[in-house]
C-alpha cells in the first residue's frame, strides 16, 4: 500500500524522481489491515495506533472496502447520539 505519507517522505524529501522510482522502494509493508468483523473501536484503535488514515477491510483473504478515519468517526458519533437519544427516551420514561 502507498500513502502519500510514503510519496512526501520517500520521494520529495528525499529528491527522488517520481519517474525514476519503483512503488516497491516507497510502499508501507506489512500492509496493516482489519477484518471485516472487527469493531469500530477496534480498527480506530489499529488507524491511531499505526498512524493511518486509511484501512484496508479484508475478508477470506479479499479486499473488500477501505475504510478512512473519517469514516470510523462519523459513524461513532452516529452511535453516540443514538444512545443519548435512548437515554432521554428511558429518562423521560415515554
Amino acid at each position: 500500500m502507498i500513502s502519500e505519507r510514503d510519496y512526501a517522505r520517500k520521494v520529495v524529501l528525499q529528491g527522488r524522481s517520481s519517474v525514476g522510482t519503483p512503488v516497491r522502494d516507497i510502499m508501507s509493508a506489512p500492509v496493516v489491515t482489519a477484518d471485516s468483523q472487527q469493531s469500530i473501536e477496534r480498527c480506530m484503535a489499529v488507524m491511531t495506533d499505526s498512524h493511518l488514515r486509511h484501512l484496508p477491510v479484508m475478508e477470506g483473504g479479499q479486499l473488500i472496502g477501505l475504510l478512512s478515519i473519517g469514516d470510523l468517526v462519523k459513524e461513532a458519533i452516529a452511535e453516540q447520539a443514538d444512545l443519548i437519544r435512548q437515554l432521554e427516551h428511558y429518562i423521560r420514561g415515554h
